[in-house]
């Protein structure tokens, strides 16, 4: 596929999520993207089997790529391999911790026979301090971040409902590469970059953390409100729809009073005079609004919000989303037939990428072998 990585040639020894996350965002910039996998396949590929046999986490991530089966413990397919790394541009790994430093894969040994390489070691906790050797998984490092105190409701800790950690570690991931790739665009020298999936969420969890530091607790779990602003969350109206409503300044909330709750002396309320106030009189505040929505049914309150102009939005189930007018949707070939998913969310002079396929288990293999032996 052309992009406007097109030319930029990416080993990926990878799998799970967080580096096949960055790998396929590189894919769907244009980048040749060649996916490394054992004789078993990247695990993520028995993840599940709810897209017409093939694994839902595996299709999403991996199309646009070429699928080569090595066994990096062999002599043979680890030459073949650093002939492949040795002609990239980036390499991108995510094995258990060392793995790849034991097989000759290190970032520093990888660099010296290729300076001009962007090396970008995915991890979990990465390579310093006392748990630079546990396992981590995307739910894992949401509890040992504390992400899991501030999700859900008061009655416990819930987890975020996608893989988060994986993603965001993934976009750093990214979002690395392609600052390293301006570098070398001006210095003709390559890097070596380190994601962690612990860094990557302990950066998210910011907000949390300095209200934590500096009043000493944490913001409490509130379900579908936000713990600091209000109103903002999710109210019932009288057909037992729900909206999610957000107040962000004075000047939204004095117009929320008058034209939506119909209370124009509310908005200066000692109770709800300004943000702090109405946060610690959520409750108050909370059942003024119900009393209001109760009374209407979801239209009624949203032609209010949209006469108000108050930002809202509809408490969607998945089935919602995918009939969503706003959805934007591409086909991408696997080899269990065209699947519909969603579009790649980024736009480049209104146009979408069209991901290429998903490879099927060392489908390129072959090719591969006698592509890179003939450049041996």
């Amino acid at each position: 596929m052309t992009g406007p990585l097109e030319g930029l040639f990416v080993v990926s020894l990878d799998q799970a999520v967080a580096a096949p996350y960055a790998a396929s965002r590189l894919a769907e910039g244009g980048a040749r993207v060649i996916k490394v996998e054992r004789a078993e396949g990247d695990f993520a590929r028995g993840y599940d089997s709810v897209v017409n046999g093939e694994s839902a986490y595996f299709v999403w991530l991996n199309r646009g790529k070429e699928s080569i089966v090595l066994d990096i413990k062999d002599e043979e397919d680890a030459r073949l391999l650093h002939t492949m790394i040795d002609q990239a541009d980036v390499f991108i790994q995510n094995l258990a911790p060392g793995a790849a430093t034991r097989a000759g894969f290190g970032s520093d040994a990888l660099r010296k026979r290729n300076p001009r390489l962007i090396t970008c070691d995915i991890s979990g906790y990465g390579e310093e301090g006392p748990n630079q050797n546990m396992k981590a998984y995307d739910l894992l490092i949401q509890a040992e971040t504390g992400l899991a105190s501030v999700t859900g409701g008061p009655e416990g800790p819930g987890r975020v409902g996608v893989s988060i950690v994986d993603i965001g570690a993934g976009l750093n991931a990214f979002n690395g590469i392609l600052q390293a790739l301006v570098q070398r665009g001006r210095t003709g020298e390559g890097c070596a970059l380190k994601v962690s999936l612990f860094d990557a969420m302990a950066d998210w969890m910011t907000v949390p953390f300095l209200y934590q530091e500096y009043t000493g607790q944490a913001p409490k779990r509130v379900g579908m409100n936000h713990p600091s602003i209000a109103p903002y969350g999710a109210y019932t109206c009288g057909d037992g729809k729900q909206v999610v409503v957000s107040i962000q300044n004075e000047r939204e909330w004095v117009r929320f009073c008058a034209q939506v709750l119909d209370d124009a002396d509310m908005a200066h309320d000692a109770r709800f005079c300004d943000n702090e106030a109405r946060t610690a009189n959520r409750g108050d505040l909370n059942a003024r609004v119900d009393a209001v929505f109760s009374s209407m049914d979801r239209r009624q309150v949203t032609d209010r919000l949209n006469t108000a102009q108050i930002a809202f939005g509809a408490l969607n189930t998945v089935a919602d989303l995918t009939t969503h007018s706003q959805l934007r949707r591409v086909t991408v070939d696997t080899p269990a037939g065209p699947v519909s998913m969603p579009a790649p969310p980024v736009r480049q002079s209104d146009q979408t990428a069209t991901p290429g396929p998903v490879p099927r288990l060392g489908e390129h293999t072959q090719v591969l072998r006698e592509e890179f032996r003939d450049n041996d």
